[in-house]
């Protein structure tokens, strides 16, 4: 099987079948949301509570890695938001079984926008700057949110692609 560095990266998040149908509940989508803001918040508890900081980093990655686990499996798909993980899912498969000209470039191009916003957020974290670290928070989110958006309309256009994309929707 091939690889994209997407998928790659879920690998080491230890995406199994299981985790990924537990992560297409909404809730899960929606908490996770909530990661980016407490890793933000944990560095930047350095500033009140110095060296002890690396407690509420270690607690938001150990979030980071729990929120896809935490939550049951939905009892039905048919929500934006189990469909734009399914999305993901085949968007990580992309390499295997192909998806339509179409969206080959958007998605690539929103992880860029996402990723662009790291570009204010290191900084602002680094220098303690509320503006620049807001600013890259809301580059991070919007770039995540339409990305999640086209892996919606990806889904609906694969559905039918192979069995196991159609069994993922109940």
């Amino acid at each position: 099987m091939k690889k994209t560095l997407e998928s790659r990266i879920a690998d080491s998040f230890a995406m199994s079948e299981e985790t990924w149908q537990r992560h297409a509940n909404p809730w899960s989508v929606w908490t996770r949301f909530t990661v980016l803001p407490l890793i933000c918040v944990a560095i930047w508890s350095r500033s009140w509570i110095g060296s002890w900081a690396w407690i509420p980093v270690l607690l938001s990655l150990l979030w980071t890695w729990l929120n896809p686990r935490l939550f049951p499996r939905p009892a039905s798909t048919d929500h934006w938001s189990s469909r734009a993980v399914l999305g993901e899912r085949v968007w990580l498969n992309r390499k295997n079984v192909e998806v339509p000209e179409h969206h080959r470039m958007l998605p690539n191009l929103l992880n860029g926008v996402a990723a662009s916003g790291l570009l204010f957020l290191i900084p602002g974290l680094w220098m303690l700057n509320l503006w620049a670290t807001l600013m890259g928070i809301l580059l991070v989110f919007c770039g995540k949110l339409w990305f999640l958006d086209r892996m919606v309309w990806l889904y609906q256009d694969m559905n039918e692609a192979s069995e196991e994309y159609s069994s993922w929707l109940y």
